[in-house]
């Protein structure tokens, strides 16, 4: 039910993000680097702007990016100069040259010759510059409800429900970012158990083993993630076998060659966004290898080339079944029992494994799906998909006053550069520009701070 103003608000956010991985990170940074700019919380206006007052939300206990595949040589598949701030501010204190130079690797990381660091260095990354604004989350905090506040009919405010440790809180913002990332897809009818695992959580799971030392695993997938996955496990494990099972012939190398990386120029973004229907699918498919299903040519040819001197030696452990698909899994207290099949002749093969893992990729999460009633007031296309504006606000009706902006879930507006850590820094200013541009509060606004009626304070 949609709630009426009371005649006491309380203090009331320009901005609450929800989720606060690398993206809803760069923007708690773009939000701080301004009102550094303009002037201080006492100085609410300069030179024409207003500062942000802003709050993010995450349920996690502390940062985390994607730990389970923290695999300790895997790289990251874009420059460092993509880090969350150069792009829009190649001066800011938050970029990653200067997190190396306040670790004291800064001339190390020179002499490396390299511009693409490794996977864990830049988590680490992300762990200081959260670390810098952390004033700005509550972490073990989960959003677990909108509503919208009502006044003369229309919505100037959303009511955000907040669960933590000690109960319910209760948040009002006049804008909201969401930022909570992506989830584990696996095939339907596929669960996830203690020896089917997603490759989301590979290390946590493979620290967590018990028993005897396993003989065999299954890696679902033709991505980078399951041939990491795969060199991983074939390293980590030198009795086990490991199988790779994909409906190609081989992984296909990653185009990342000069002029195919202008996809994930910020041009690209607004390019994307004015073609045309067919424009736009026809963009996907010419340039989907630049992002989906594809591996880092280097690490296809260590996996060849390992494939190879096994078979020399008469030690075979690494298999590529390729031209098949994982047909059926069936998982018991000690071992999987798995079928794959021939995509050509129908062959079936059965493979008993002690682990099968499905790099099989990830979903958006839904954008809408924590919003209740006020999902009802945001508009779609005529394939049910969420419309969004071009400075990544959703489309809503008139009388819902409040800015919803999206950090992911915009591919199909924005292409496949919009929601990745390539265009992170440039999203997060233009959303910024948004809300200046918009206008932060309204005439009547009273930063007041009152009971929320759960026993906590609203912030």
């Amino acid at each position: 039910m949609s709630q009426v103003l009371p005649d006491d608000a309380t203090l009331v956010h320009d901005l609450i993000g929800i989720g606060f991985g690398p993206s809803n990170v760069a923007m708690a940074i773009a939000l701080s680097e301004h009102n550094a700019r303009v002037g201080g919380p006492e100085n609410t206006r300069a030179g024409g702007q207003e500062t942000v007052t802003a709050h993010f939300f995450e349920q996690q206990p502390r940062f985390g990016w994607h730990r389970g595949m923290l695999i300790d040589d895997a790289t990251m598949q874009v420059s460092f100069l993509k880090d969350l701030v150069t792009l829009r501010n190649p001066a800011s204190e938050f970029s990653f040259l200067c997190y190396l130079k306040s670790r004291g690797r800064l001339i190390d990381f020179i002499n490396h010759k390299n511009l693409f660091p490794l996977r864990v260095e830049f988590h680490d990354y992300f762990e200081w510059a959260a670390a810098q604004v952390d004033g700005m989350v509550s972490y073990g905090h989960e959003v677990v409800g909108v509503a919208p506040v009502l006044r003369e009919g229309t919505v100037e405010h959303l009511e955000v429900t907040v669960r933590s440790g000690e109960g319910l809180e209760v948040h009002r913002a006049r804008n909201l970012v969401i930022g909570t990332g992506l989830r584990p897809l696996v095939p339907e009818g596929v669960e996830r158990g203690e020896r089917v695992w997603h490759n989301s959580e590979l290390l946590a799971r493979v620290d967590a083993l018990e028993g005897p030392a396993p003989s065999r695993f299954v890696v679902v997938g033709a991505g980078q993630s399951a041939a990491e996955n795969v060199a991983y496990l074939h390293r980590r494990f030198p009795e086990a076998e490991v199988c790779a099972v994909f409906a190609r012939y081989g992984y296909s190398p990653a185009d990342d060659s000069a002029f195919a990386n202008r996809i994930f120029d910020p041009a690209a973004v607004d390019e994307y966004f004015a073609a045309p229907g067919h424009v736009k699918r026809r963009l996907m498919d010419y340039h989907g290898n630049t992002n989906y299903s594809v591996v880092d040519i280097d690490l296809i040819d260590d996996l060849y080339r390992q494939m190879y001197r096994e078979k020399v030696l008469g030690t075979e452990r690494l298999r590529f079944l390729n031209v098949s698909r994982l047909t059926d899994v069936k998982a018991t207290p000690d071992r999987v029992r798995t079928t794959v099949t021939s995509l050509v002749t129908g062959e079936e093969t059965v493979l008993d494994a002690d682990v099968v893992v499905f790099a099989t990729g990830y979903r958006p999460a839904d954008p809408l799906g924590l919003l209740g009633e006020v999902a009802d007031r945001c508009l779609r296309d005529d394939e049910g998909r969420v419309r969004v504006e071009r400075d990544y606000r959703i489309e809503t009706d008139p009388d819902l006053r409040c800015g919803i902006y999206l950090q992911g879930g915009t591919e199909h507006t924005h292409g496949i550069t919009s929601s990745l850590l390539s265009n992170t820094a440039v999203r997060v200013g233009e959303i910024l520009d948004s809300l200046l541009d918009r206008g932060l509060k309204s005439a009547s606004d009273e930063a007041r701070t009152v009971s929320d009626g759960t026993g906590s304070t609203a912030r």
